[in-house]
């Protein structure tokens, strides 16, 4: 007998029981934490650079607030945050592996001071209702099991007048780019993983994930459906990615 909608996830383009999809996530990314930042240049020829830095732009950083950034990674977001004056910044992920590698790089940066570091699964987040400014989450929501449940976790712990903001891969919108966009996430991509990391199908599990996840409307209505309010979508490079905005009110 196959497994129901409900008791079955995404994992790239298979579908996989719902229990395990976090344990091979988290493989994935225990794989590729020593070569995740080369790989991510080579990945978008240095690009995603760009859009974090305009992803933090938009965040709008401020000494008074706290921002707890999940699924934060090896911790790009959080030291774009402090560098442009965040004051406390809670940097979270699912993978103790990761999060080596962040307070490596941030003690090697001098960012260290202001910053905690949590091993956090994002649809459960331990901390108090209402308790932080901004919430973030950049390239990791597609990554999550539990999608809605993340969403209504970063609600439920800013406080009124707080601002959730993601930025994530969404749906290519210029029809002309999308055969080489295909080419170089399903060609290429895997085979530069086999060659820097060792590691295609890791990389294969990356392209795949970025197809499957809900694009910029159905996105926008599932914040809405979280309880968050105002929500906005910016598109970058023609919709490769876009930032997903929205506050409690």
């Amino acid at each position: 007998m196959s497994d129901s909608p409900q008791d079955s996830a995404d994992f790239g383009f298979r579908s996989v029981p719902r229990a395990e999809k976090a344990s091979m996530v988290r493989e994935v990314f225990e794989s590729v934490a020593p070569r995740y930042d080369v790989m991510n240049d080579l990945m978008s020829l240095g690009i995603h650079r760009v859009w974090k830095r305009i992803f933090v732009n938009a965040i709008g950083c401020s000494a008074r607030e706290t921002l707890l950034d999940l699924a934060g990674g090896t911790g790009d977001i959080a030291f774009l945050a402090k560098e442009r004056g965040a004051g406390r910044v809670i940097l979270t992920d699912v993978n103790p592996a990761m999060l080596e590698v962040a307070k490596k790089r941030a003690l090697d940066r001098g960012l260290a001071a202001g910053l905690d570091f949590l091993v956090v699964d994002a649809e459960r987040i331990p901390l108090p209702d209402r308790s932080v400014e901004k919430v973030s989450i950049a390239f990791g929501l597609r990554n999550c099991t539990d999608k809605d449940a993340v969403l209504r976790e970063a609600r439920r712990v800013l406080r009124p007048g707080g601002r959730f903001h993601c930025l994530e891969f969404s749906k290519l919108e210029v029809a002309a780019l999308v055969p080489l966009y295909d080419a170089w996430s399903f060609k290429a991509l895997p085979a530069i993983g086999e060659k820097v990391a060792k590691d295609r199908g890791s990389y294969e599990y990356l392209a795949e994930s970025i197809r499957m996840f809900p694009n910029q409307e159905t996105l926008a209505g599932m914040m809405r459906s979280a309880g968050m309010e105002r929500v906005e979508v910016r598109n970058l490079s023609g919709g490769i990615v876009a930032i997903h905005t929205g506050w409690r009110l």
